[in-house]
């Protein structure tokens, strides 16, 4: 019966979290009847509470480790957060962020910062980085404050109804549904889930309305308005016969600014991958070659020798290639390669370098030119400018062509940088036949997701499995030490594979299914995210949690099984409990504290970055959200609690706790670490109000079932009306949203003139402010509050400050499109754009893509001045702003901050 009942629980933990959270939480203890109990005689059998109920015992075994852990992490960040300002506050100084997107600094203390960081605004946010952004810290607050209220409602009441309830229950389990028996009482439950339940669909409705709201004000506030991509509308599946100019013109009329047929790219985005490759082979070469004269010349001072040689003249760089170089490297010495692997011949990596780029660079000039004349085959997408926003819109929300599935779906706001160039050439067929495939794909691979993740958990108690079955009694010979890495190690590492793994595979699928921008493959990826999460991570935790309770009981008796289930399915709530404060706890310090990131910036950039622009890159890039997975791991927390919201109401206190601690976790990391490179303008957040009425359906079904096997027709009949009267309302406001999340109205655009006048008409009137804050919280006060406030220049509040209650009922009011425009930012950057860059905009990147500028470090004896000279013959060559210290380590100029290879952000 051990063996069995070890090989149970390797089995039950055949979902992600039950695999990853059950190691540091909880380990089930699982009884199995004797042989009394297969007679009937103890009617408690199997019902997973024994004399002593471990609910108690396993939380305090998870909460007090992970409140040490917890500690040791945000010790850990206070120290090193005054250390490495590149890894924890790289957005108040990095020079590759414009001054407006920049974040003041906070005081440099070890706790004196929690004041000013706790004055700054989510606003903040919006203001300096994105919507998305913003948004992300808005939905983990609303989820926070929605479980704090779920814990006033439900707590009065159904703590005592579920106390008092006499099953017999103890510790945790006493107040979860399972202790009652009357079913009078189960009134209490039905009452309190319409109340609480409604309530977080008022909620969803509440965000939905705040969400257009702000939606509209930033897209039609100047900020927005004047990009290039607001103006722009991508149009995909374009028959044949509408891939000409002159036919596209006559249908947009004189509304067209600029337009963009797409071209097949194959040959020369070939040849521009390669002449970017062997040009960053040459800068790495270069950099090889003046490194080693620079490191030999170094050893030869020590020695006393060439200690006096004087830096190459003007004449000397002007000689033959390579010969102030060769004064410290052997001709053997230089950069080689080899131009087949192991069997090719080899080259001087230098002059085979330059070679290839003098018959690269030609002739991808002469092939961009024949692209820009329109000397290319089309493929069946078009961008088209308009002259103004409201254009775009009423091309956008106009139907295109005469033909279903023709010149759609039509896509506006999409950002060049963002776009997906393989997924316009495909027609409307094709993108039917994908969408079909990957979605098939998709539910396959989260409903067998449990066998690779099932193989993981069998391999950690690989003992059980030879005592069940002995034909794997050969493992038994494996040193004692294999042994214990193959049960212990091996087992972590590979989910650690798998799930870093799975979030790469959803996005791949969005891609394969042809979404034409990063951001709508986000948006595809949340959706398939979620649904993973809800169906491994949750569903089948739960059930197997409640199942393995009471298998053993089941076995004996199946006819107990719906009364077991719904004694034990309550009690499944404890894993979620240490669930919630493992997130709340480890996750949100770890996530501050971000060692791994620590360790990589500050191990792999010495062994790594051998050229100063690898060095630059590293020090300049900022790690990225991915909103398509982030998003769906904290919506299906909101779910967990909700589901559980009324059967073991104590879940929402955690679950309050955890969250909170994650906002202020990426509240910390957005506004100081992290970028967003992805903007989908925000429609994540109502895609995750939508998935968190999951919550509610679950519970509401959850609830109907467990009436059902207790036999209480009353609050059966409560729940069934309940169900049909939410399905009604969420169908009718998704059909009253769903126009206002897509599109535009015309109505605010005579509004937003108005308040463009007002704010023109008052700005030139309004004096400079000249107070000074003291020291830097001063100046931290005052630029949190000339963002955070509201703008005078706009006008007075079109309404009067309302009291907490009547702003919460009434958002269309006190949250509508003239309140949160004075919200948005403006002057963030000037909206203008350069010639060249206005006509290359949507262009393939490989049309428009130019000869990148090498860069070298100078060394003191002009072998790089030499090297540029000759290399810059072929391509673009500097070595300003790096060189070496005195050790002959590469160093680049940080104080500048923008090298010789920086670019200017576009914000199309």
């Amino acid at each position: 019966m051990d063996t069995l009942n070890d090989f149970n629980y390797a089995i039950q933990r055949r979902s992600p979290s039950a695999l990853t959270l059950r190691n540091v939480i909880e380990r089930r203890a699982f009884s199995f009847c004797s042989d009394t109990n297969l007679a009937g005689d103890n009617p408690k059998a199997g019902s997973a509470q024994e004399q002593s109920d471990p609910s108690l015992s396993s939380f305090l075994s998870t909460l007090i480790p992970t409140a040490l852990i917890a500690l040791a992490f945000v010790t850990g960040f206070l120290i090193l957060r005054r250390i490495f300002k590149r890894n924890y506050e790289p957005r108040t100084f990095l020079g590759s962020l414009r001054e407006q997107e920049r974040t003041t600094p906070l005081p440099n203390g070890l706790v004196n910062w929690f004041g000013a960081f706790s004055k700054i605004p989510d606003s903040f946010v919006l203001n300096h980085q994105s919507l998305d952004a913003f948004l992300l810290l808005r939905y983990l607050k609303v989820s926070s404050a929605t479980c704090l209220v779920g814990c006033f409602i439900t707590w009065p009441v159904l703590f005592p109804v579920n106390a008092t309830g006499k099953a017999g229950e103890k510790q945790l389990n006493l107040l979860t549904f399972g202790n009652v028996v009357d079913k009078n009482r189960y009134y209490a439950h039905a009452l309190i889930a319409w109340v609480f339940l409604g309530f977080v669909f008022y909620m969803v409705a509440r965000e939905s309305i705040y969400y257009i709201n702000l939606r509209q004000a930033y897209l039609l506030s100047p900020l927005y308005a004047n990009r290039m991509s607001s103006r722009t509308v991508l149009f995909t599946s374009v028959p044949k016969a509408y891939l000409d100019e002159g036919i596209l013109r006559r249908m947009f009329g004189k509304s067209l600014k600029n337009l963009w047929i797409a071209n097949e790219c194959e040959e020369i985005e070939e040849l521009v991958e390669e002449r970017d490759k062997v040009a960053m082979k040459l800068e790495a070469a270069e950099t090889k070659l003046i490194k080693l004269a620079n490191t030999n010349r170094i050893k030869s001072m020590k020695k006393g020798g060439q200690n006096s040689e004087a830096p190459g003249d003007a004449n000397e760089a002007n000689g033959e290639s390579g010969s102030l170089a060769a004064r410290w490297v052997p001709m053997k010495k230089r950069p080689t390669h080899k131009l087949k692997p192991l069997i090719g011949k080899k080259v001087d990596t230098i002059n085979w370098c330059r070679s290839e780029l003098e018959r690269l660079i030609p002739k991808i000039d002469a092939l961009q030119a024949d692209y820009r004349a329109g000397k290319a085959e089309f493929i069946p997408s078009v961008f088209v400018e308009f002259f103004t926003q409201s254009e775009a819109q009423a091309a956008y929300q106009r139907l295109s062509h005469h033909h279903a599935l023709h010149m759609a779906p039509r896509f506006i706001g999409v950002n060049p940088d963002e776009v997906i160039w393989k997924n316009l050439k495909i027609n409307w067929a094709s993108r039917v036949v994908r969408n079909i495939v990957c979605i098939t794909a998709v539910i396959l691979l989260i409903i067998f997701w449990s066998i690779p993740v099932g193989f993981v958990g069998i391999l950690s108690n690989i003992k059980a499995l030879i005592k069940l079955a002995p034909f794997l009694n050969f493992l038994n010979k494996i040193p004692p030490q294999i042994f214990g890495i193959i049960q212990g190690l091996l087992p972590a590492v590979l989910l650690a594979v798998l799930m870093a793994l799975l979030p790469i595979i959803l996005r791949m699928m969005a891609r394969l299914s042809g979404a034409p921008s990063l951001s709508a493959v986000e948006l595809r990826t949340q959706n398939f995210y979620f649904g993973f999460q809800i169906v491994q991570v949750f569903l089948v935790t739960t059930l197997t949690s409640a199942a393995s309770a009471s298998v053993t009981s089941i076995l004996c008796k199946p006819t107990d099984a719906p009364n077991l289930l719904a004694t034990n399915l309550p009690k499944a709530s404890n894993f979620y409990i240490s669930y919630f404060v493992l997130q709340g706890l480890t996750i949100s310090s770890g996530a501050i504290l971000g060692i791994v990131g620590l360790v990589l910036f500050r191990v792999l950039g010495k062994f790594l970055d051998s050229t100063p622009r690898k060095m630059y890159k590293r020090w300049s890039t900022l790690s990225p959200l991915g909103w398509g997975t982030v998003f769906p791991v904290y919506t299906n927390l909101t779910v967990i609690a909700i589901t559980y919201s009324i059967i073991a109401p104590l879940v929402l206190g955690f679950a309050t706790i955890g969250l909170y601690l994650v906002y202020l976790a990426y509240r910390y990391n957005i506004l100081f670490v992290t970028d967003s490179n992805i903007d989908t303008k925000g429609l994540v957040y109502p895609r995750a109000l939508q998935q968190t009425t999951t919550g509610v359906y679950l519970a509401v079904v959850c609830l109907i079932g467990l009436f059902g096997i207790k036999a209480a027709p009353g609050p059966i009949a409560l729940m069934v009306v309940f169900l049909i009267f939410i399905v009604l309302f969420h169908l009718s406001l998704n059909a009253a949203l769903e126009p206002l999340l897509k599109f535009l109205p015309q109505s605010l655009e005579a509004e937003e003139q108005h308040l463009m006048a007002n704010e023109e008409g008052t700005s030139s009137s309004s004096a400079p402010n000249s107070s000074a804050g003291n020291g830097k919280a001063g100046h931290l006060q005052n630029t949190i509050s000339s963002i955070d406030s509201p703008r005078k220049d706009l006008g007075p509040a079109p309404h009067k400050k309302p009291n907490l209650i009547t702003k919460f009922l009434r958002p269309d009011i006190y949250t509508d499109y003239h309140t949160l425009r004075r919200l948005v930012p403006t002057g963030f950057a000037e909206i203008a754009y350069d010639p060249v860059v206005e006509r290359d905009a949507y262009y393939h990147p490989a049309i428009s893509s130019q000869t990148p500028l090498l860069w070298v470090p100078r060394d003191q004896m002009g072998v790089s001045r030499q090297e540029c000279l000759h290399s810059g013959k072929v391509i673009p060559m500097t070595d300003e702003g790096a060189g070496f210290d005195e050790k002959g380590g590469l160093v680049w100029d940080h104080e500048s901050a923008r090298p010789p290879i920086w670019q200017e952000k576009i914000y199309y």
